[in-house]
């Protein structure tokens, strides 16, 4: 099982615990010092329960069938959604040239008409 934690009010982004290096790459230091702020702000406001989390592993892995990847926290379900809406806009902004790659002689009149439906 993947999990996939949001934020959780543990000692992570405590000054103590993290250290953050200088941005070396101009190309990404205004990302970083931005990322960087946010995580410090965020240190001990985190809305995760780690109590809950290690409870709700314990009730996942019990399980016959755990997901293979899991949304840990309200904020990684959230970030899983948007993450989702991005892709589905991908794959349909070019949806036709993408669907257009086979070999013409392997797309059956079925697949042709699948195609030209979802366009």
């Amino acid at each position: 099982m993947l999990v996939e934690p949001g934020f959780f009010r543990t000692e992570l982004l405590t000054e103590d615990s993290t250290n953050y290096p200088e941005p070396s790459i101009d190309d990404y230091a205004e990302k970083t010092r931005e990322t960087v702020a946010a995580w410090k702000g965020m240190s001990g406001q985190q809305t995760g329960d780690p109590a809950k989390l290690a409870d709700a592993l314990m009730q996942l892995i019990a399980k016959d069938d755990p997901p293979f990847r899991w949304a840990a926290g309200a904020d990684a379900v959230e970030t899983f959604e948007k993450k989702g809406r991005e892709l589905i806009a991908q794959a349909n902004a070019y949806r036709e040239l993408s669907s257009s790659l086979a070999i013409a002689a392997a797309l059956t009149q079925q697949r042709r008409d699948l195609i030209v439906k979802a366009a």
